[in-house]
């Protein structure tokens, strides 16, 4: 993904930004992620639903990063606005998981159901990523907000970086399972979990109020 650039600190460093972003809003657990760890614990089509789930991530979050940097470069207000919706957004956000990891939740068992053909995992998978209005929140709003704050030759790094995030959380999910699963089972995990979430999107929201 990162060929053909001239792959520098800067395009490290936003390759980074990127990732952190990326993986942070990933692994809140949601159905999604359940349904890709029900897979993997199946081992069924796994490699399929992975791939499948990074592309719908990586696609979203190209048309945040570029669709919305043309918008924010007509509009210097937009650009003060989003940043700020942004960093509501992630503060928000990480105070929620602060607060789960006070009190962690029920566990992650994926449930186990008739074997679904390929044709009727994709089929689910498509309604848990495209009618989850968080999906568009995360993907095209959020990182497409943070990532067009990014100078014009950067931006294909930071992109890259955050699709990375998704590509390589959905690969561990699906590919881990059989090892995350009882991981999973524990609350003080999903405290330690949580609580890492909350404090790098604070950290986040910090850099965009800094920004702007």
């Amino acid at each position: 993904m990162l060929r053909g650039m001239n792959f520098d600190a800067q395009h490290f460093s936003s390759y980074s930004q990127g990732l952190l972003l990326g993986t942070s809003l990933i692994v809140a657990i949601g159905a999604q992620n359940a349904f890709v760890l029900r897979q993997g614990l199946r081992r069924e089509h796994v490699t399929a639903i992975v791939l499948a789930c990074g592309l719908a991530d990586a696609l979203l979050m190209a048309a945040g990063v570029f669709g919305l940097a043309t918008l924010i470069n007509a509009q210097t207000m937009l650009t003060r606005l989003l940043t700020w919706a942004g960093a509501l957004f992630l503060s928000g956000y990480g105070l929620r998981a602060l607060w789960r990891a006070r009190r962690p939740g029920a566990d992650l068992h994926a449930a186990l159901g008739p074997r679904l053909s390929l044709r009727q995992a994709l089929l689910q998978l498509a309604g848990f990523t495209f009618l989850n209005p968080h999906v568009y929140l995360d993907t095209v709003m959020l990182v497409g907000a943070v990532g067009a704050q990014q100078p014009t030759a950067l931006r294909l790094a930071f992109m890259a970086g955050s699709a990375s995030g998704s590509f390589l959380w959905f690969a561990l999910l699906g590919y881990g399972a059989r090892w995350l699963a009882p991981w999973f089972a524990r609350p003080r995990a999903w405290q330690v979990l949580d609580g890492l979430i909350g404090l790098t999107m604070l950290g986040l929201a910090a850099m965009l109020i800094l920004k702007a």
